[in-house]
């Protein structure tokens, strides 16, 4: 919209330029031109005049009284003079090459010729001409100003409410929305609004009945598994132990069931991702493990932008990076780096590595699975980690065997937005606020 606005108006300044300022300007030269022509012409009856008083009152002519009427009009002329007995009387500087001359003969016959250059003419137009064209870049000047200043006005509320529209699709059912000033876009403003308030109340209406399906459910199973412990723990026959047994893992099957059911559920919901600075996410994380590293001899560096933005849950993506920091602080050696980069597209890419011997190769392919690990953990934290950053759009990889490098690919917030401008106020958070 920016872009068709400054278009429409240099388009319209251009028009008015070409078809009013053009002509103008060369109506104006030729009026210059004649202005100049019919000043000569004025001297030099002025000049004539001058002479028959003088011949009628018997004075003779002198070329320094001609002096007078080779300056005026901005021309600078040479004058000629031939009088009734045919004596010859100039002043002036004779110019050169093309000339503009004016003639005329007084009542007693004398003869008075002035003569400019013709460049001298052409260059007054020119002038004209030259304030013309500077007129027109002025305006041009003042038009691209006013469009930018018009776009921008025009521009702002839509940009403002694209940022809100993206919020609420990537999960924060309430953004914040002020009205703009212009009718049109506050009226799609009052309707996201709407939108956001229905989808609140929807999400709250599952999340309520997740909660509540999860304690209907729970509370039978947890009976039902109590009693078949205490069949298998009383009954003195085999096979009813057997049986409990068996139904007994049946229900802790069922159980599981549950709580992967309802986990999912609550990923599909959503509606924690916010537009967060990285930098808070990983100064954060840097104070905690900072006295950790340090007292195991190592570094812990963090080289992220500053102005870096990611679309994320805040705790999530802390426990997301606490694991792999810890996951390099027992598996590895040497400094760990913290970095961020700018992955394909809108993508925005965190990487943690250190100096160690790596991921084994038999491991390599299964790091991110239940219960992988090389003997020093549970292999539970990292399949964790993967499961948080995928709730949030994003995803985690091994970048690198050796060294290792983990990546976490985020979702970044568009710099096209400027979102220190159109983001909703409040919505870039630093996510040690979120907590108490």
């Amino acid at each position: 919209m920016r872009r068709r606005v400054l278009q429409a108006t240099v388009a319209a300044v251009t028009v008015a330029v070409v078809l009013l300022g053009f002509p103008l300007a060369f109506l104006g030269a030729q009026l210059v031109r004649e202005g100049a022509l019919q000043g000569l012409s004025t001297r030099a009856e002025s000049l004539a005049r001058a002479v028959d008083f003088r011949i009628d009152q018997g004075v003779p002519i002198t070329d320094e009284m001609l002096e007078f009427y080779t300056r005026g009009g901005g021309l600078d002329a040479y004058v000629q003079v031939v009088d009734v007995d045919g004596t010859v009387h100039t002043a002036g500087e004779l110019p050169g090459g093309r000339v503009e001359s004016v003639r005329t003969v007084s009542d007693n016959g004398a003869g008075v010729v002035l003569q400019v250059s013709w460049w001298d003419v052409f260059f007054a137009g020119a002038r004209l001409i030259l304030l013309v064209v500077g007129a027109a870049v002025v305006a041009f000047a003042a038009g691209i100003a006013m469009a930018i200043w018009q776009a921008n006005r025009l521009a702002a509320p839509l940009v403002y409410l694209a940022a809100s529209a993206e919020q609420l699709g990537s999960g924060q059912v309430r953004p914040s929305l002020e009205p703009s000033g212009v009718e049109e876009i506050d009226l799609v403003t009052s309707e996201l609004a709407r939108s956001a308030d229905r989808m609140a109340g929807r999400l709250a209406a599952e999340r309520q009945f997740a909660s509540d399906a999860s304690h209907q459910l729970r509370t039978p199973l947890t009976a039902l598994s109590m009693r078949l412990e205490e069949i298998m723990l009383t009954s003195g026959e085999e096979t009813v132990r057997e049986e409990a047994r068996i139904s007994l893992e049946q229900v802790e099957r069922l159980v599981g069931v549950v709580d992967d059911l309802l986990s999912r559920s609550r990923r599909a919901q959503g509606g924690t991702t916010e537009a967060i600075r990285l930098v808070d996410v990983v100064h954060q994380q840097e104070e905690e493990w900072g006295p950790t590293f340090a007292a195991a001899g190592r570094r812990l560096v963090v080289e992220v932008e500053p102005t870096r933005q990611v679309l994320a849950t805040p705790g999530a993506l802390a426990q997301v990076l606490a694991t792999l920091i810890e996951n390099s602080l027992r598996h590895g050696a040497g400094t760990t780096t913290v970095r961020s980069r700018a992955g394909q597209g809108r993508t925005v890419v965190l990487e943690v590595g250190d100096e160690g011997a790596g991921v084994p190769d038999e491991l390599a392919g299964r790091i991110f699975e239940r219960e992988v690990t090389s003997g020093r953990g549970t292999g539970l934290g990292l399949a964790l980690a993967r499961d948080l950053a995928a709730a949030d759009g994003g995803r985690l990889e091994l970048a690198q065997r050796r060294p290792a490098v983990f990546a976490v690919f985020l979702a970044g917030v568009p710099a096209s937005l400027r979102p220190d401008v159109v983001l909703p106020r409040g919505a870039a958070v630093a996510p040690w606020k979120r907590r108490g």
